[in-house]
């Protein structure tokens, strides 16, 4: 059969001559309107912080430059730019070192960077020396002092060169170049229209916490002359405090936020090191229990004495006989430390009987411990911190001080709610952001932070304080708190929060 093939060629001859363009077209997504800012009823034209090393900008162990710059009170400055803030001005720093210096005499240490293995303080000579005035002094709206606890924000003088001998004064307050006599009087000349009191009782625990609890808890007492620098603040101390720093802030009409405070032990200067954190084999850990034993049968017949002779039961020896008993075996093993407070005192009946137990997994072993278990005394090889030489209370925070720490938190926190409720102010709720980021850990944005140490991205290097990115989250945390209250759109507008990516969770050692 003759097929017709003719209009094959005629349509192959049409295709070739016509420019045919291949390339699909880009499918545009949805348009995403802008959102305007609006302020609600709130006046950022004059914004004031006041606060300690977290309103700083405090990180790494240090203050410095790029620490200051990513402060969560200078990034909210930013979102307030955007519905009429005026400027925002900080104490910086000299340099991207860190740490103070007098003369040529470091006083404090410069920041820390990563090795590679983990925190190391640079080693460099910090140039901001004590007692020259920052640029721009007196003329700042950040009043961030790090170190101070909630009666120094009242305490006259705290900013006094004068004081500086007497360790009366704060050397990042006299770098201020305060014009009045407290901190709270020099935040209230400004004017603030606007004001953040955030971690306002974080200090008044957390002294006591990095010492191990070495210090005294002062609740009763509410004349702070009589404090050790490492002592809880009183309860009812703070809330008088407190109230007063509030009433002065808003005397004029000024709006704000404040700030609960977080439960500091779930940071990871106190969590990072583990309980039983001594590897041992079975060898070395037969050795070392026969070292104990004699120790283990004393404290046995110092038990039964008490037992036959005081009101003490044979369950309560028993109790604390268990607690008593050391005992290492192939594995990690707890560490060995002097529990004065939390045992009886057996030394009357035996002076040899010192009380020592081993940690569980309700003590708290501080970060600094982790470069100091396992060294010896003196270089004996027989002495080992932590296995044969007991660690003393300022590597440990028992179960009791922990509950102290935080039975003062809770009392703190009962007297911020109250204040910001009876005042109308907003209130963010930084114990609860912290509590998140310690178990779950936070989505912020593209990236999961959470509190652990060097990659969790929220802490920075010191265990303490906040990276870059932990500022921002703090500084969305108020701006969505001021949202709820002042009727603002932050959480919704173009660009009303802070981006996680424009944040860092590290610095450079090259930085300076």
């Amino acid at each position: 059969m003759k097929k017709n093939i003719g209009w094959v060629l005629g349509l192959a001859v049409a295709l070739t001559a016509c420019d045919v363009n291949n390339e699909l077209e880009e499918i545009q997504g949805p348009v995403v309107p802008d959102v305007a800012l609006q302020a609600g009823s709130a006046d950022f034209s004059k914004y004031i912080s006041v606060g300690a090393s977290f309103t700083a900008g405090f990180t790494d162990g240090a203050m410095f430059i790029k620490g200051q710059e990513n402060s969560f009170p200078n990034i909210l400055s930013g979102k307030f730019s955007m519905a009429n803030g005026g400027t925002f001005n900080q104490p910086l720093m000299s340099d991207n070192i860190g740490g103070l210096v007098s003369g040529t005499t470091v006083v404090q240490e410069p920041r820390f960077y990563f090795n590679g293995a983990g925190p190391a303080r640079l080693d460099k000579m910090p140039t901001t020396q004590v007692g020259v005035p920052a640029t721009g002094a007196p003329d700042f709206h950040n009043y961030g002092v790090p170190g101070a606890k909630s009666f120094h924000f009242v305490a006259p003088g705290y900013g006094s060169l004068a004081g500086l001998a007497n360790g009366t004064a704060n050397p990042y307050f006299v770098r201020m170049s305060p014009t009045q006599s407290t901190v709270i009087a020099e935040a209230v000349s400004k004017q603030p229209t606007f004001f953040t009191l955030s971690e306002i009782g974080g200090n008044d625990v957390l002294g006591y916490a990095i010492a191990g609890g070495a210090g005294e808890n002062q609740t009763g007492n509410p004349d702070p002359a009589t404090y050790g620098s490492t002592d809880i603040t009183d309860p009812d101390l703070f809330a008088q405090t407190f109230s007063g720093l509030v009433d002065a802030l808003t005397a004029n009409g000024a709006k704000g936020v404040v700030a609960t405070v977080p439960y500091i032990t779930s940071l990871p200067y106190f969590t990072t090191v583990p309980y039983n954190p001594v590897p041992m084999d079975a060898a070395t850990a037969g050795a070392v229990n026969q070292g104990y034993a004699a120790y283990n049968v004393g404290i046995q017949q110092a038990f039964a004495f008490l037992v036959a002779n005081t009101p003490m039961t044979q369950e309560m020896a028993d109790a604390e006989i268990a607690k008593r008993t050391i005992t290492f075996a192939e594995g990690q093993n707890a560490v060995v430390i002097l529990d004065e407070e939390g045992l009886t005192d057996l030394t009357g009946i035996n002076p040899r009987l010192l009380s020592l137990r081993q940690t569980t997994a309700d003590d708290l072993i501080v970060l600094p411990a982790s470069a100091f278990i396992g060294t010896t005394v003196g270089g004996n090889p027989q002495m080992i911190n932590g296995v044969s030489a007991p660690l003393g209370d300022q590597w440990v925070l028992t179960a009791e001080e922990v509950a102290g720490v935080k039975t003062a938190t809770d009392a703190y926190n009962a007297t911020i709610t109250s204040v910001a409720s009876a005042k109308g102010l907003a209130l963010a709720d930084f114990k609860a952001l912290l509590e998140q980021a310690s178990t779950t850990g936070i989505v912020f944005d593209e990236f999961t932070t959470n509190a652990s140490l060097v990659f969790g991205g929220l802490v920075s290097l010191d265990g303490i304080h906040l990276t870059g990115r932990g500022y921002a989250l703090m500084a969305n945390t108020i701006l969505k708190a001021i949202d709820t209250t002042y009727g603002s759109n932050f959480a919704d507008a173009t660009n009303g929060l802070a981006k996680a990516a424009d944040h860092p969770t590290n610095y450079s050692p090259a930085l300076e």
